[in-house]
């Protein structure tokens, strides 16, 4: 790597490792001896827990909606059994706290929309409104609003059973599939999990489905007699007044929608759903657009035992983890391919051969994710060459740009034999990449430019991001991925480092939007930014060094709870976590700190909170699917993250594989 004292960035190509770093200078002995214990440690209950495949997962644990919505869509369908209820059940109720809630995050607060749902679910597996957890449940719910103040979403399954009004939801038309390209609010102006679950949610919201309840949940309600008080409305010259005037001629539209129009909506989704269900018959590699269009699909006449009824059911069976006290856990997606390639970063970067039978393995696996057909993404990339991976095992419409990165860097550090194959493969995905780039230079997660204001705006879009704006997180990820690749001057990686360096926080930190917050963004970026060439001085990499040095724990670890994404008080503030102290300790050390008090003290940390086989505990969520809305505990990471950061510690920085003829 070369670097200029203005800042600009030099090249390194595959097979270069960093021009600092690269032998172990003097650091207090006692650190280091732990250190490597660690690190060895570390190593050996990562690769034990390799599939025969090749491949790494971890458990994803959410939040129990995805149990409470498995239970209603099970009754919906007719498809319940006791077994399965009484697992499901048993989960819910071990997740329920103190004061009768449940909560969307280790030590969050008590959620709303999460506890009526699960208390729904209870209901349905047999628990009484008397009982005392239940009690305390719908009296918290009372207190917070009743079923009026929850989400929509958690408001369309209760209209399912009659339990609210379809007249009461954001209407939600099924013609929507028909606006072209162009228009703003089609169905590709939302991101791709939006658009998976809306597509089918328009079937359900225009066929307004009432299945016979089991039983009442009155208790749910502030006042039983009147369960929908009404609201004002927003002034009509705002955008959150416009929009919720046209969701009431949108409610009149569905009076008078014109036959023979409907009927072709209602086909064009029904073809749109069936279109994209994956091989293993999951839609999208998650949860919630498999139960919608299991839901869609039934409404249209697609009878239990259709084959695609039969494979989307069984597999939701597939995200289904048994537990050893009988409990059922529903994971809302899997993650190998995302596990793998951190998995085999981690292994490398610690030590591990580039050609050892591990590494190799899991090379193998990876390159036969590798998606070659288009999917949603072309349809603002028309003409780019497929070549990207997914995060989940079957996802061949949405492969992601962050994944894609990853891989490359994990493929770059094995040394496989089969060299013209490994790097078509490589090429392949940074062309990808690169062709995924948004206008203003930086990455999303799924689409190029998916930047729309509107959909954002609409009453149905109460929860969670409905589009894929670009991310500094992401956009780390290919930066280093192109660096790494030798492109460190390529036009878009400049364009890049660009966006990096004007959306730096004014504290120095850079926003996380896929994990847990400032932490995981400044963990991200800092690195990439030194591989592309940044001088370890350069002013934005000194400020991002100070931040994290200012909120890193007493106990020399680092920790951001979840409410950071709401309150700016909590930036860089929580209890010290594996993945997050992992998270700071990579910045540090491509910043040039491994010498520091900071990086000796996060590594005593991380030895001394190691398990004895090798793993590390981390119940707090470090994950983010919709910052604040849903949030993710990725079994994993609190593996494979310590790992890198330790081995990197011990070892130096990563060295590369290059495979093409001439290279080392």
């Amino acid at each position: 790597m070369t670097a200029t004292t203005d800042g600009s960035t030099g090249a390194m190509g595959p097979g270069a490792a960093a021009a600092s770093h690269t032998t172990e200078p003097a650091a207090t002995a006692d650190v280091l001896d732990a250190a490597r214990r660690a690190t060895d440690r570390a190593v050996e209950h990562l690769l034990a827990a390799q599939d025969a495949q090749g491949w790494w997962k971890g458990d994803l644990e959410t939040n129990v909606t995805m149990d409470a919505e498995d239970l209603l869509l099970r009754q919906f369908l007719g498809i319940q059994d006791e077994k399965t209820v009484q697992a499901a059940a048993l989960f819910i109720r071990g997740e329920q706290r103190e004061d009768g809630t449940w909560a969307t995050f280790q030590g969050g607060p008590g959620e709303l929309s999460t506890t009526i749902e699960a208390y729904v679910a209870l209901r349905l597996a047999g628990d009484l409104p008397d009982d005392p957890h239940m009690a305390r449940a719908a009296a918290w719910v009372r207190q917070h609003g009743g079923i009026a103040a929850s989400r929509v979403f958690t408001r369309i399954w209760l209209a399912l059973f009659g339990w609210w009004k379809w007249d009461d939801l954001p209407e939600l038309p099924p013609e929507l599939i028909l606006l072209p390209k162009w228009v703003p609010l089609n169905i590709y102006d939302f991101g791709c999990w939006a658009r998976q679950t809306i597509v089918p949610l328009t079937v359900v919201s225009a066929k307004r489905p009432v299945r016979a309840a089991p039983f009442a949940i009155d208790e749910l309600h502030t006042n039983p007699r009147v369960p929908n008080p009404p609201r004002r409305l927003a002034p009509p010259t705002s955008w959150d007044g416009a929009f919720q005037r046209l969701d009431k001629v949108l409610h009149v539209y569905h009076r008078f929608a014109p036959r023979l129009l409907r009927g072709a909506a209602m086909k064009s989704a029904a073809r749109w759903i069936v279109e994209r269900q994956e091989n293993d018959g999951c839609w999208g590699g998650i949860q919630p657009p498999a139960v919608y269009s299991l839901i869609a699909l039934h409404l249209l006449g697609y009878d239990l035992d259709h084959p695609v009824m039969r494979a989307g059911l069984e597999s939701l069976d597939r995200f289904a983890v048994w537990r050893e006290d009988g409990a059922r856990m529903v994971e809302a997606c899997q993650s190998p391919v995302w596990d793998t390639c951190l998995a085999t970063i981690a292994l490398a970067d610690a030590g591990v051969g580039a050609g050892h039978p591990a590494l190799v393995k899991a090379a193998d696996w990876m390159m036969t994710e590798q998606i070659v057909r288009p999917g949603d993404w072309a349809v603002r990339r028309p003409g780019l060459e497929p070549g990207g991976w997914a995060f989940e095992f079957h996802n061949d419409n949405y492969p992601d740009i962050d994944d894609t990165a990853e891989v490359v860097l994990a493929l770059r550090r094995v040394a496989h034999p089969d060299r013209a194959r490994m790097e078509a493969t490589i090429d392949r995905g940074v062309r990808w990449n690169l062709g995924m780039q948004s206008k203003n230079g930086a990455w999303g997660a799924f689409d190029a430019d998916n930047t729309s204001a509107f959909p954002n705006r609409l009453p149905f879009c109460d929860f969670g991001e409905v589009i894929d704006p670009p991310s500094a997180d992401v956009t780390a990820h290919v930066v280093e991925m192109l660096a790494i690749e030798g492109q460190a001057h390529h036009p878009g990686t400049r364009r890049g480092i660009e966006w990096l360096l004007a959306n730096q926080e004014t504290n120095g930190s850079w926003f996380g939007r896929w994990g847990v917050n400032y932490v995981y963004g400044t963990g991200s970026v800092v690195p990439a930014l030194t591989a592309a060439g940044l001088p370890e001085a350069h002013p934005a990499i000194r400020r991002a060094i100070g931040w994290l040095e200012s909120v890193q724990n007493d106990d020399g670890g680092w920790g951001e709870d979840l409410r950071s994404y709401r309150e700016s008080e909590w930036a860089g503030r929580g209890a010290s976590t594996a993945s997050q102290t992992a998270w700071a300790l990579l910045a540090l050390l491509a910043a040039g700190e491994r010498d520091g008090k900071s990086v000796e003290r996060a590594v005593g940390w991380l030895a001394e909170t190691q398990r004895e086989d090798g793993s590390w505990d981390e119940p707090y969520f470090t994950g983010t699917g919709f910052p604040w809305d849903f949030s993710i505990n990725y079994n994993l990471y609190r593996q494979v993250f310590p790992l890198t950061a330790l081995g990197r510690y011990v070892h130096g920085e990563p060295t590369f594989c290059d495979l093409r003829e001439g290279g080392r």
